[in-house]
């Protein structure tokens, strides 16, 4: 199929090469085999954005002759940095971590500031300007499907302008919650910001031909807003960054071997902010390294990603800084090399009211790296329900130590008996391949609906 005779779908998203982390995957991997169902995707984007990671390894994923559309953004974060004493070149964390300290009074200020006066958050002065200069272009480039990805969710606010002037059908991607997100409470919300988050929010949900969301808890949230024309399409994994020479053996069978770590290494990929700083892990592997001497002696716990101060402190309290390796943020390749190699990977749920609808993105690249993982959170929520009926892993409540004790001793066994991988059931429908497949059907009903 050629570029003129394919559909033409238009990416609003902040987040996109060099930009790291994982806000932009989901778009990134759906522009990527967007082609494969007849669409065009094209890209609106910001210039010199202020990113919390840079990864140029990802330009690899962009398709050729993709249309990308950069735009300057102001963002008040050269404000932030020198409120709160932080030196030039410093990059802002995501969510509340903080790498050294709590935040004093300055930092407390700055949060305040950040909920009730950048509503609905910092790249609040993006909006008109794109407004504008999105409507001026796409009278002259139409486009048959507007998307907007949040958060950031100035960027629904910037699709839902556009797609009023020009009648655009237009589809409100979620990849997290709005008012629902598990730090809103710690924005320091007056009564009148926190009624005008909400009433942006309904705006975008009633107003969207579409919504798209990660998880089930997120649809049955919109739901009761009053969001009608709602789907689950769940991050992924891409097996290309698994096995690219052959573009990944099947889903159903045992995974080759690698060069897999030394020892009986735990593996955590990605931030850990407060919340999910797992103390019950630390003091069930403080007290298996008194009482196990072999285990003891096995036992090597690496976090790749920024690690907020409290981390620091569990782990010293727990007596396992000489058996922790902490590495600061990885490319995305190099982070799939340190997660194949691992003997177990480390799923961290945050533990806040919303954590048994949580659905971490990363669950879907543990899941297919043949490595078992160990899950602490809700035994009862939807990263139980994927690990169960993908069989990769098992899952443990946030204050079960001796539960997560037992765990970590199975798993120890099948180490030393070298039988640690594991085989999938199920993985082929979270590939990001079937997954834009699922997301394309959408923009076909969109766009059927249109010419009825």
């Amino acid at each position: 199929m050629t570029e003129s005779s394919r559909k033409k779908v238009l990416i609003l998203t902040y987040y996109w090469p060099p930009s790291g982390g994982s806000g932009v995957q989901r778009w990134l991997k759906f522009a990527k085999f967007m082609r494969e169902f007849g669409y065009e995707p094209m890209i609106y984007t910001a210039d010199e954005a202020e990113y919390p990671s840079i990864d140029e390894s990802l330009y690899r994923d962009i398709p050729p002759n993709l249309t990308v559309l950069r735009k300057k953004v102001w963002e008040p974060y050269k404000l932030y940095k020198w409120f709160t004493f932080q030196k030039k070149g410093h990059r802002i964390n995501t969510g509340f971590l903080n790498k050294d300290k709590k935040g004093g009074l300055a930092e407390k200020i700055s949060v305040w500031i950040r909920g009730n006066l950048f509503i609905p958050d910092a790249r609040k002065f993006w909006i008109k300007p794109s407004v504008r200069y999105l409507t001026r272009y796409l009278k002259d480039h139409p486009v048959n499907v507007l998307v907007s990805t949040g958060p950031p969710h100035s960027l629904h606010l910037i699709a839902c302008k556009v797609s009023e002037r020009l009648k655009l059908p237009w589809v409100a991607d979620f990849r997290d919650p709005w008012t629902k997100i598990d730090f809103y409470q710690d924005l320091m919300l007056g009564a009148r910001a926190n009624r005008k988050h909400q009433r942006l929010e309904r705006k975008v949900l009633v107003s969207a031909n579409a919504v798209t969301v990660i998880s089930q808890q997120m649809k049955q949230q919109f739901e009761e807003m009053g969001c009608r024309n709602i789907r689950v399409i769940t991050n992924g994994f891409d097996p290309e960054d698994f096995y690219p020479a052959n573009n990944g053996p099947a889903a159903e069978t045992p995974q080759p071997e690698g060069e897999k770590d030394q020892g009986f290494s735990f593996v955590h990929i990605g931030s850990i902010v407060p919340s999910r700083n797992p103390v019950v892990f630390w003091n069930a592997l403080s007290e298996l390294v008194r009482e196990n001497h072999d285990f003891a002696r096995d036992l090597h716990v690496k976090l790749a990603g920024a690690i907020d101060h409290s981390v620091y402190r569990s782990l010293e309290k727990a007596n396992l800084e000489d058996r922790t390796e902490i590495i600061d943020y990885l490319p995305h390749k190099e982070a799939i090399a340190v997660l194949k190699n691992a003997r177990v990977l480390l799923l961290l749920i945050n533990d806040t009211p919303n954590a048994r609808g949580i659905l971490t993105g990363k669950i879907f690249e543990y899941m297919s790296s043949g490595r078992p993982v160990l899950a602490i959170g809700p035994t009862d929520g939807e990263v139980a329900k994927v690990l169960r009926e993908t069989g990769t892993g098992q899952i443990v409540d946030f204050h079960d130590k001796d539960g997560l004790k037992n765990m970590i001793l199975d798993l120890y066994g099948r180490f030393r008996e070298g039988n640690l991988m594991v085989t999938a059931k199920n993985l082929d429908r979270y590939s990001r391949r079937t997954l834009t497949g699922k997301m394309t059907e959408l923009f076909g009903d969109l766009l059927d609906d249109t010419i009825r």
